[in-house]
């Protein structure tokens, strides 16, 4: 299999553009075929945007899709904390009162804030700006953020290692896992799960219970798509995505009617730090 020390969705494309069949390459990387060919497109055409000095549309788009997000995602706390701020002015002298006024402001604050650094990192990482300070990591450091936190870490469980970045890697998977509980109908239970599928170390929320509408589905990672009263949107899931792709990973979703899947793959750090054996 090709180079170990290489971006292994940059060598998957490579081995497609040299001539090995798609099918044959996907089966290796293990990957999916449509998302091969989604890479193969987005390579040659980032290429000839490059060599031909002519940015591709998709540039205005993101540009776009960042402005739309960003608004979005400081209006909503933005428009909380000013109207705490109103009923702040207009508080009767009791102590109490005030005292509660002030904690909703800051939680309103908090929000704000939480959304600014969102942007940050979505801006940064949509211009290849965003630098990683990666570090091998057993899965069970990276899943403290989540709350409620799993009961257990199934499959291989929590001391398989990761190279990632832990502070933005928790941020993934504590957006995913916000997702999973949030999403549609209350679900049965919500789950964390580690698989190796070389050459990625995979780490799956799985949701038990019914199928979250597709509609729903889609615009958890469109933040700006839809913006309906039973739809919720943020920059969630949208940023998610993009901070693995900085990990050189993917991220994907899968349901049947049971169960709803979220799942990101990282490549295996094992590999990484082992020479190739061909």
């Amino acid at each position: 299999m090709g180079d170990r020390g290489q971006d292994p969705r940059v060598s998957a494309v490579l081995e497609v553009l040299a001539g090995t069949p798609a099918e044959v390459v996907a089966r290796t990387w293990a990957v999916d075929p449509g998302l091969l060919d989604r890479w193969v497109r987005a390579f040659v055409e980032a290429g000839a945007a490059q060599v031909t000095n002519r940015p591709s549309p998709q540039v205005a788009r993101q540009r776009d899709r960042f402005l739309t997000t960003f608004m979005h995602g400081l209006r909503s706390p933005l428009a909380v904390a000013q109207m705490w701020v109103g009923l702040l002015g207009d508080a009767p002298g009791d102590g109490q009162a005030v005292l509660d006024i002030v904690a909703q402001l800051q939680s309103a604050l908090d929000q704000l804030d939480e959304r600014a650094t969102d942007v940050q990192l979505l801006t940064a990482a949509m211009l290849g700006r965003l630098s990683l300070e990666t570090r091998r990591v057993h899965v069970e450091e990276v899943a403290t953020v989540l709350q409620p936190p799993p009961a257990t870490i199934g499959g291989e469980g929590m001391d398989v290692e990761v190279s990632v970045d832990p502070e933005l890697f928790g941020r993934i998977l504590r957006d995913l896992w916000e997702a999973a509980h949030e999403a549609g109908a209350t679900p049965g239970e919500v789950r964390l799960e580690v698989e190796t599928v070389q050459p990625w170390v995979e780490i799956r929320v799985v949701r038990v219970g019914a199928p979250i509408e597709p509609a729903e589905l889609h615009a958890m990672f469109e933040p700006f798509d839809r913006e309906e009263d039973d739809i919720r949107t943020t920059v969630g899931l949208y940023l998610a995505r993009a901070l693995v792709v900085v990990h050189g990973g993917t991220i994907g979703v899968d349901q049947d009617d049971d169960t709803t899947v979220f799942a990101v793959r990282v490549p295996d750090a094992r590999l990484s730090a082992a020479p190739d054996p061909d």
